[in-house]
């Protein structure tokens, strides 16, 4: 008998949610099946099976919210087979989400009860009626607070009446549907609390689903813009001999099928003097700095549910060719949601390219655990002096986010001086 654990599948993930069973409760498992679809921070990723057997348990249902390590599926040698019984309360029940790992006692720290914890993490405490406060998880507190909620007046239908993410998420859309009232006399019933009454504020607004994509996504970019001491420095180059390098490459290239974006010379040229900086190659982790002796790309990726980045590996390696197809390939799983955990890891540097948007410049946040972003702005004519002359030439705005802790700002306008100088003599991108 074996059972399956909700897998960390990038490196910034948490919690999962199961979008989809692929196998039901009795079929036939053999390694390299496709199980289930499991949504991260992300995208929405297969998960395979690497073992063979039955399944005979689909420990969380489709939509649970899981925390990394649960318990999601039990595979048996028979379809008859039974699944072992598991304590509830001490096995992070999926509708908490990550109030698992919220609620683990800290290093050093005496170890209790799987029912003390919980009743330590949600203390019992007289309500308005005199009744005791529900028990509730972490997470159920968080949001019950994100969506102003009184969760002492919601009903639980967790273990022993636990009040779970899916308890809020109903209070809340029940709130949402329900009708504006008129006032009700002094003698009636009290009614609701204010945070439960919907408020017309003259927007006229309403509550669409959020992705786990983009709520991880708007939790990490909090912490990175509070927590990452950013500094920024910005370069306009000439991209005229990059113009006329890419031309060149496209016009060898006809006939293959591949055709190389200005994008994919930007990431190899920023591969190409990463190996000349490797102090920007690097990461600030836990007071430790690491530099990296791999140079891995990570290229931005906008998508339906946030912003996603699947990575080029060893991208100074590879040829421009290469990068493009790898890039071309990259961007379609992620918009189609197919990427794999590999193609999502190992990131040692990022580029943010919006200027196919139009946008003249602008400053990316540092996708962590990496030290640097280079945001990559439109190509424009602008005019410039040339010899004395005032002349017509392309540009294109760069700008480079840093995190001092790890890179000092000399160290990252060397690297950026030296990026400019590879891509206004392309040349040297190759060579």
């Amino acid at each position: 008998m074996t059972e399956i654990y909700m897998p960390r599948l990038s490196d910034t993930m948490e919690e999962g949610v199961i979008s989809s069973w692929a196998k039901q409760v009795g079929d036939k498992v053999s390694p390299g099946d496709v199980l289930m679809e499991i949504e991260t921070d992300k995208a929405v990723m297969e998960y395979e099976a690497y073992d063979e057997g039955y399944l005979i348990e689909q420990s969380v249902s489709e939509g649970d919210t899981v925390p990394i390590g649960a318990v999601i599926g039990v595979l048996g040698d028979s379809p008859d087979a039974t699944p072992p019984k598991r304590d509830t309360e001490a096995a992070a029940p999926a509708q908490e989400g990550a109030a698992a790992q919220e609620a683990q006692p800290q290093q050093g720290a005496p170890t209790q009860p799987a029912e003390s914890a919980a009743e330590t993490a949600a203390p019992s405490a007289p309500a308005g009626d005199g009744a005791p406060r529900p028990r509730t998880s972490p997470l159920a507190r968080r949001l019950a607070k994100e969506y102003g909620l009184d969760i002492e007046q919601i009903p639980g239908s967790g273990p022993k009446g636990r009040v779970v993410r899916a308890d809020i998420e109903e209070a809340a859309k029940q709130r949402e549907e329900q009708p504006a009232v008129a006032p009700a006399p002094a003698a009636a019933a009290p009614a609701a609390p204010a945070a439960q009454q919907p408020v017309e504020d003259g927007r006229d607004s309403e509550e669409v689903p959020v992705s786990n994509i983009r709520r991880v996504t708007a939790r990490r970019l909090s912490e990175v813009k509070q927590g990452v001491p950013h500094f920024y420095l910005r370069r306009t180059i000439d991209a005229e001999a990059l113009r006329e390098f890419r031309s060149q490459i496209n016009a060898q290239l006809e006939g293959t099928g591949s055709k190389v974006s200005f994008n994919d010379l930007i990431v190899k040229a920023a591969a190409t003097v990463l190996r000349r900086h490797p102090q920007v190659n690097s990461s600030w982790v836990n007071d430790t700095m690491l530099h990296h002796n791999r140079i891995n790309i990570g290229v931005a990726v906008a998508v339906d549910a946030g912003l996603v980045v699947p990575v080029v590996h060893d991208a100074d390696k590879l040829p421009v060719s290469e990068i493009a197809e790898r890039s071309r390939e990259l961007a379609g799983k992620a918009r189609d949601g197919k990427l794999k955990p590999q193609e999502m890891s190992g990131g040692t540097f990022s580029v943010s390219n919006m200027g196919m948007l139009g946008v003249d410049s602008f400053a990316a946040v540092i996708n962590p655990p990496e030290a640097a972003i280079l945001a990559v702005g439109a190509m424009r004519q602008e005019p410039v002096v040339r010899d004395g002359e005032i002349v017509a030439r392309h540009t294109i705005a760069l700008e480079l986010s840093v995190d001092h802790r790890a890179v000092d700002g000399a160290v990252g306008a060397a690297f950026l001086k030296e990026l400019a100088e590879v891509l206004e003599q392309p040349m040297r991108i190759v060579v």
